[in-house]
C-alpha cells in the first residue's frame, strides 16, 4: 500500500478525523486545528493546546484541551467550554474517542513527560452526554491512543510506553471491565513499536507506532497488514469509513524524533492510503 501526501504545513498532527467530506486534525505543537472543510487546507490559531478530537452524534466537534484538563466543543474559531475534568484527571490530556450514545472516552495521560515529571499510571476519563466525568479505567500506562471496536463493545487503549494494545469491555454508562492484553507490538512488530495514535478498523484497529515507523492493522489473530513509512515516524491515524486511511507522519530529518519534538524542528505531513485497490483494467483488445 502507496502512501500519498494530503497535506502539509503541520507541527505535529494529532487527532484526525473525517467528518462530512472533510478532514480535521489537531496541531498541539503549532497550536492550530487544520481543516479543508472550507475547501482548502487552512489553520485556524488557538489559545488552547487541542489534542485529542470527536464529532459528536449531533455533528459537533469536541476537543480535549491538553494542559487546561477540560473538553471544548468548537465554535467555529476556538473550543468553548463542554466538559470540566479538573476534579478527575490527574495530568494532561491526550486522545479522546465517542459512542453512538454522545458519550466520550479521554486519555489522563498521568504526568507530564516534557515537563520533566516522573511516570505514573493515568486514566481513562468518560464523559457523559450531559458533561459529567468520572474515572472509567485507572492504573493505564501511558495512554494514548483510543479506539471502539465491535459495534462500541470494546475499547482499544494504546499503552505507549508497555509498547502495547489493551481492550476493555464497554458495559454502558461509561463502565470498563475486563481489561486484557489485545497485542503486544513490541513482540508482533518489533522492540521499536511504540503505538500512538489508533483508529477502528472493520475487524480490529489501525496503529501508528511512531518509532517503530510503521502503520499496522491488528486484529485479534495479530498483525494482518504493515505499512512502512520509511524514515517518518507515525503519530495519528484515522479512516473516511472504509476506503481511504489517513496518517499524521511525523518528519525529523533522520533524528530521533522526540529530539526534533523538544527543539522544535520537527515538521509534520499527512498522508493517504487507498485501502480498496483499485479495479483491474481490461487489457487493450488487439485488432487485426
Amino acid at each position: 500500500m502507496d502512501m500519498k501526501t494530503y497535506a502539509r504545513g503541520l507541527t505535529w498532527g494529532e487527532g484526525p478525523r473525517f467528518h462530512h467530506g472533510a478532514l480535521w486534525v489537531s496541531d498541539p505543537q503549532g497550536g492550530t486545528i487544520w481543516t479543508d472543510s472550507t475547501g482548502s487546507w487552512t489553520a485556524s490559531p488557538q489559545t488552547s493546546q487541542p489534542n485529542g478530537l470527536w464529532f459528536l452524534p449531533d455533528g459537533r466537534l469536541t476537543g480535549a484541551i491538553i494542559r487546561e484538563r477540560r473538553v471544548g466543543v468548537w465554535d467555529g474559531s476556538g473550543f468553548a467550554e463542554y466538559a470540566d475534568l479538573k476534579p478527575v484527571a490527574t495530568g494532561p490530556l491526550g486522545d479522546m474517542v465517542g459512542d453512538a450514545d454522545g458519550g466520550l472516552y479521554v486519555d489522563d495521560v498521568g504526568f507530564a513527560p516534557h515537563l520533566g515529571e516522573k511516570p505514573r499510571p493515568g486514566r481513562i476519563i468518560y464523559v457523559a452526554p450531559d458533561g459529567t466525568a468520572r474515572i472509567a479505567a485507572d492504573d493505564v500506562v501511558f495512554p494514548n491512543g483510543l479506539a471502539l471496536i465491535d459495534g462500541g463493545r470494546t475499547l482499544v487503549v494504546a499503552e505507549t510506553s508497555a509498547q502495547r494494545l489493551v481492550a476493555y469491555d464497554v458495559l454502558g454508562g461509561g463502565r470498563l471491565a475486563g481489561r486484557r492484553v489485545f497485542a503486544d507490538l513490541a513482540e508482533l512488530v518489533g522492540p521499536e513499536a511504540r503505538p500512538d495514535g489508533l483508529c477502528a478498523a472493520p475487524d480490529g484497529v489501525w496503529a501508528c507506532t511512531l518509532t517503530g515507523k510503521a502503520v499496522v492493522l491488528v486484529t485479534a489473530d495479530g498483525v494482518r497488514t504493515v505499512i512502512g513509512t520509511d524514515d517518518a515516524s507515525p503519530i495519528a491515524c484515522c479512516t473516511d469509513g472504509d476506503s481511504r486511511l489517513f496518517v499524521t507522519l511525523a518528519h525529523s530529518d533522520g533524528r530521533p524524533v522526540m529530539d526534533a519534538v523538544a527543539d522544535k524542528t520537527v515538521r509534520t505531513t499527512v498522508e493517504v492510503v487507498d485501502l480498496v485497490p483499485a479495479p483491474p483494467t481490461d487489457p487493450p483488445i488487439e485488432t487485426d
